[in-house]
C-alpha cells in the first residue's frame, strides 16, 4: 500500500477531536506542576500511603523544605543528585525538591547490584545520595560513602510518615544505624526549615536537564538518558491533548506498584498524577493480598502493572470477593498479557489493559491505545499526537519502509531525549538520520497501529525489568575458571522470561561449582538478572569468523521447549 508515513497518516483513526495541529502550551520546568496542583488542589489528597495521606498542599510544603535543605548541601545548576529509593513519599517529594533547588534527578534502582550503584555513581559525579534507612538499601549505600564515593546521604524513614513499629512489613528491618558519620543527614532534618529556598535563572528548556535515567539504549550497554524539563512538559501536555481534559476521569485514583525509579513509574503515573490532581495510592511492593484489599477498600480507578502482576490477581484463590467495580482504566507494561490472563481479566473487570509502547529515551512515550471503546488488541496503539513513527529498513538503517513492512522502529517528537550522558558517539548513532533509533522491530498497518515484532537485540524483559545479557556475560567472564559465557531468555511462566547462561570453561577445569559462581554474581548483579539455570558447553557456538553466536543456541531452546510441550499434550 502506497501511504506516505511521514504525514502521519493514523491520525485518522485518533480520537474526535484530537490532532497534531493543536499546539502544545510552552513548556514550564517539570516543578511547575507541583506549584499548579498545589494552588489548584491544596487540599486534596495527593498521597496515600498505607493511609497516611498528603494533601497537594502539604506535599508541594515539603517538596519547598528539602529544596532549601538541598541548597545547604550545594545542590544547585549542574549537581546531580541520586535517587535510591522504594514508593515513598519521600520518592515524589525529593524529585520536585532536587528540580526546585536547580540541580537534575538521578533514578538509582533499589535493587541495583552495588558495582551497578558505584559505576552508575562515577558517570554521573553523584555527590549526593536519597536513600531509604531500610537493611535492603542503606547498606550500600553508606559503603560507597564510606570509601569516599559520595560526599552526603539524606537518609529517609518509613517513620517520617508512618507510625513507629509498623514497617518492616512494609518494606523490610531497618538498617543499623549506630556508626552513623557527618556524611549522613536524615530527611527530618533536611526539611526543618522555612522552606524559602533560592529560585535560580534556567536556560532553554529543551537543553536543561532534569533527569539521567540508565537504560540500556539500543545496544544493551547501560547508558544515562538525558531527559530535559522540555521533554517532560511535551509529555504530560500529549496525554492531555489525548485525553480531553487536565482533570482526566481515569486517573482520580491510582493505585502505584510499579517502582517509580523506572521510567513508566516516574513519567506515566507520577508526573501525570501530580499534573491531573490523581491520589497515588503508593506501595512499596506488589504484595498480592495488600493489592487486592486496596483496590476494593480504596475504590481505586487505575491500575497498571506488567503481566506477573495481572496473572497473580486473576489466579487468586479469593479473586470473586473483592469489588474491582471502581476500576476504570488498567494498562500493562513489559510485554504483552498472556492471552488467558487477559480473557481471565476481562471476565472479572470488563476491562481490558492497554499495551502501549515508549522508553526511556521517549519518556515512556509513543503509541497510545485509544482511551474510550476496545483498544486494538495484539498492537502497541497510535502513534501519539506530535509524535513521527516510522519504519526503517534493518540493512542501512536510512530507508522509510511501507506500511506492512517490519523493520526498526524509530521515533521522532519533542519528548524524545536530549542524548546520552557522556556518550556522543552513542547519541549520533542512535539519531542517525535525524530520527531516533530504537532498537526494537515492527510494523503500522493501514489503520497506523503499531505492532512491535521483536524486543531490543539481546535485551531481555524478565518480570518487567529490562535485562542485558551483555552485562550479565561480562560478570560471569570475571570468574576464574570461565573461559566465555553467553547469556539468553527462556520463557517463565510467572515472569515472562528468566535467564538462562551458557558457560565455556578454561583449559584444564573439568568443572565448576554452581553455588560458588551464584555467590560470586550476588553482589554484581541485582536478583532478576541471576540466572535462572546455568548450562556447561565443552565449546560454545561460534559464527564462521569466530565470533560467539547466541542464534543456535536461541534455536536449540525453543526447540526444547516445543517437544516439551509435545510431550506433556493437551491442556
Amino acid at each position: 500500500m502506497s501511504i506516505d508515513v511521514a504525514c502521519g497518516f493514523w491520525e485518522k483513526s485518533y480520537p474526535a477531536g484530537v490532532s497534531s495541529d493543536q499546539p502544545l502550551p510552552p513548556a514550564t520546568p517539570v516543578e511547575h506542576f507541583l506549584e499548579t496542583a498545589a494552588r489548584t488542589w491544596p487540599d486534596a489528597a495527593a498521597i496515600d500511603f498505607y493511609d497516611r495521606i498528603l494533601t497537594f498542599a502539604e506535599l508541594h510544603d515539603l517538596a519547598r523544605r528539602a529544596a532549601k535543605g538541598l541548597q545547604a548541601l550545594s545542590v544547585g545548576p549542574g549537581v546531580n543528585v541520586g535517587l535510591h529509593l522504594l514508593n515513598t513519599p519521600h520518592y515524589v517529594i525529593c524529585t520536585f525538591a532536587v528540580l526546585m533547588a536547580g540541580g537534575r534527578v538521578v533514578n538509582f534502582s533499589p535493587l541495583a547490584a552495588p558495582r551497578e550503584l558505584k559505576d552508575q555513581i562515577e558517570d554521573t559525579e553523584t555527590g549526593v545520595m536519597i536513600t531509604l534507612d531500610r537493611v535492603s538499601l542503606f547498606p550500600q549505600v553508606a559503603a560507597l560513602a564510606a570509601a569516599g564515593q559520595i560526599d552526603k546521604i539524606v537518609v529517609c524513614a518509613l517513620d517520617d510518615f508512618l507510625p513507629p513499629g509498623h514497617t518492616a512489613a512494609i518494606a523490610g528491618a531497618a538498617a543499623d544505624r549506630s556508626s552513623a558519620t557527618e556524611r549522613q543527614i536524615d530527611f527530618a532534618r533536611l526539611t526543618a526549615n522555612d522552606g524559602h529556598f533560592e529560585r535560580h535563572q534556567r536556560g532553554p528548556l529543551d537543553d536543561e536537564i532534569a533527569l539521567i535515567g540508565y537504560t540500556g539504549g539500543t545496544t544493551g550497554e547501560p547508558k544515562g538518558a538525558m531527559l530535559t524539563h522540555a521533554n517532560f512538559s511535551a509529555m504530560v501536555n500529549i496525554f492531555l491533548l489525548w485525553t480531553g481534559k487536565a482533570d482526566w476521569q481515569y486517573v482520580r485514583k491510582a493505585l502505584v506498584v510499579l517502582p517509580l525509579c523506572h521510567i513508566f513509574g516516574f513519567a506515566s503515573i507520577m508526573l501525570l498524577g501530580v499534573a491531573t490532581g490523581a491520589v497515588m495510592v503508593l506501595h512499596t511492593r506488589f504484595e498480592i493480598n495488600r493489592v487486592l484489599a486496596d483496590l476494593s477498600r480504596k475504590k481505586i480507578t487505575t491500575f497498571a502493572g506488567v503481566p506477573t502482576m495481572y496473572s497473580m490477581l486473576v489466579g487468586h484463590s479469593k479473586i470473586k470477593e473483592f469489588d474491582l467495580s471502581a476500576l476504570r482504566y488498567c494498562n500493562v507494561g513489559g510485554g504483552p498479557l498472556p492471552d488467558d490472563v487477559l480473557q481471565r481479566f476481562r471476565q472479572l473487570t470488563g476491562l481490558t489493559p492497554l499495551v502501549g509502547y515508549g522508553l526511556t529515551e521517549t519518556t515512556a512515550m509513543g503509541a497510545m491505545q485509544v482511551v474510550e471503546g476496545e483498544p486494538r488488541v495484539g498492537t502497541a496503539g497510535l502513534p501519539a499526537p506530535h509524535t513521527l513513527i516510522e519504519i526503517v529498513d534493518l540493512d542501512t538503517g536510512t530507508k522509510v519502509l511501507p506500511v506492512g513492512e517490519c523493520g526498526e522502529i524509530c521515533c521522532s517528537g519533542p519528548h524524545v531525549m536530549k542524548g546520552y550522558w557522556k556518550r556522543p558517539e552513542a547519541t549520533e548513532q542512535a539519531f542517525s538520520g535525524g530520527r531516533f533509533h530504537t532498537g526494537d522491530i515492527g510494523f503500522l498497518d493501514a489503520d497506523g497501529y503499531l505492532t512491535l515484532v521483536d524486543r531490543k537485540k539481546d535485551m531481555l524483559i524478565c518480570g518487567g525489568f529490562n535485562v542485558f545479557p551483555r552485562a550479565i556475560e561480562s560478570v560471569l567472564c570475571e570468574y576464574p575458571t570461565v573461559a566465555e559465557a553467553m547469556v539468553i531468555g527462556i520463557p517463565d511462566p510467572e515472569l515472562g522470561q528468566t535467564v538462562k547462561a551458557f558457560i565455556e570453561l578454561k583449559p584444564d577445569c573439568a568443572a565448576l561449582d554452581v553455588d560458588n559462581l551464584k555467590a560470586f554474581l550476588a553482589d554484581k548483579i541485582a536478583p532478576y538478572e541471576m540466572p535462572a539455570q546455568i548450562e556447561f558447553r565443552s565449546r560454545l557456538p561460534r559464527t564462521p569468523v569466530g565470533k560467539l553466536s547466541k542464534r543456535e543456541l536461541v534455536a536449540q531452546e525453543a526447540e526444547k521447549a516445543r517437544l516439551s510441550r509435545l510431550m506433556a499434550g493437551p491442556a
